[in-house]
């Protein structure tokens, strides 16, 4: 994880190739018990569901997530409520996974394991 946590994610405009599913599993090992989620599409996502001892601090998370998330300039779907927060990770652009969705959740990770 800690070279993924060293690097900043990159704009993305499209025009290239999402990683295939061996460049995913490669990336997978770097981070932390983050899901792979093919959805209806066949787009890939990354997903992973947090749990908290009540909302003020799934809502913390939440925020610290947005942070991260601006300062990466790539940004997760967030879902959340009482005790939990889920985040979905995918490159809208190349309607897949890309070297900036493991960056974003190693840099989430290192955040909840502070």
């Amino acid at each position: 994880m800690s070279d993924l946590l060293n690097k900043k994610c990159v704009p993305c405009e499209g025009g290239v190739a999402a990683f295939d599913i061996s460049e995913i599993h490669k990336y997978q090992k770097k981070i932390d018990d983050w899901d792979i989620i093919k959805d209806n599409k066949n787009i890939y996502t990354l997903q992973k569901k947090f749990t908290f001892k009540n909302f003020m601090q799934s809502q913390s998370f939440v925020n610290e997530v947005g942070k991260i998330s601006e300062e990466e300039g790539h940004h997760p779907d967030i879902s959340f409520g009482w005790g939990y927060a889920i985040i979905n990770i995918t490159t809208h652009a190349i309607e897949g996974l890309s070297e900036n969705d493991f960056i974003l959740a190693a840099k989430i990770d290192k955040k909840i394991n502070v």
